[in-house]
């Protein structure tokens, strides 16, 4: 979370400072700083907009798509939507393989992603080579692997409830608005007083999307200064749980829905 906000340029006037304490960080985050940094800012610009979708965002269909697919494709994106998968198996992929090599973004990107993923993969190796070499190869695995595997579902987790909820805000390129999808595509995850703790306030997340450049400590205080935005798309804990069922984007109602939703309206 607290490298999150130096890739906004939260902490320090100057870039350059934010950005080198965000490449540190992100040795022991197992994130490749600046390849994180350019898909993040895509995902703040283009998030809730049906036409830009892709990049640094979790994958969603509208009905209109899913039902346009082939068998196998519908079967992939039901795989792709499975709690096990979006929850287990995709942090792991996404922490051990895919910030590994970005792939996809030497063209888009340039080389920076590139040079900060191998900078990063180097430092992250040097860095569990020290730990082997102080506690072993076992005790390491026992204790590192799963704490990653852990952190990572956690990470997506959090950004699913953030984005994946209802009643959220999609809407074509034409009718998108930033400040729209700020405060309406972008929950407000009230969560008891220590997760809020733990996880640095992230689930004031509209107003995040409403100005990035707060400082996760001043979240808190954004909402006592604007009691208004309080229960602006707020989601409790527990109704957070009902997120998982969620998949499907319904254009024509304004809402997500299930798949079990899908094939009674459709």
């Amino acid at each position: 979370m607290i490298q999150h906000d130096y890739g906004h340029g939260a902490f320090f006037n100057h870039r350059m400072a934010n950005d080198w304490v965000g490449r540190v960080i992100g040795v022991l985050t197992l994130t490749p700083y600046d390849f994180w940094r350019r898909t993040h800012a895509a995902h703040h610009a283009s998030s809730g907009n049906l036409d830009r979708r892709g990049l640094g965002d979790v994958k969603t269909l509208t009905v209109r798509e899913y039902l346009a697919r082939s068998l196998w494709g519908r079967l992939c994106y039901r795989l792709y939507r499975h709690p096990i998968v979006i929850f287990g198996i995709g942090p792991a992929y996404l922490f051990v393989l895919q910030q590994r090599l970005p792939v996809g973004m030497l063209r888009s990107g340039g080389w920076r992603p590139w040079f900060s993923t191998m900078t990063t993969n180097f430092a992250i190796t040097l860095v569990v080579a020290v730990l082997i070499w102080f506690v072993g190869v076992g005790p390491f695995l026992l204790v590192h692997l799963p704490i990653t595997f852990i952190a990572g579902s956690v990470g997506v987790w959090l950004f699913y409830v953030q984005h994946q909820f209802d009643p959220t805000f999609w809407a074509r390129d034409d009718e998108w608005t930033l400040h729209e999808a700020a405060l309406y595509g972008s929950s407000h995850y009230d969560l008891p007083g220590i997760l809020r703790w733990f996880t640095a306030n992230i689930g004031i997340h509209h107003v995040h999307h409403l100005c990035s450049r707060i400082p996760y400590y001043r979240l808190p205080r954004a909402l006592r200064d604007h009691p208004e935005l309080r229960e602006v798309s707020r989601v409790t804990l527990l109704q957070s749980f009902t997120c998982v069922r969620l998949a499907l984007w319904d254009e024509g109602r304004g809402r997500l829905i299930s798949f079990r939703e899908m094939r009674h309206l459709y």
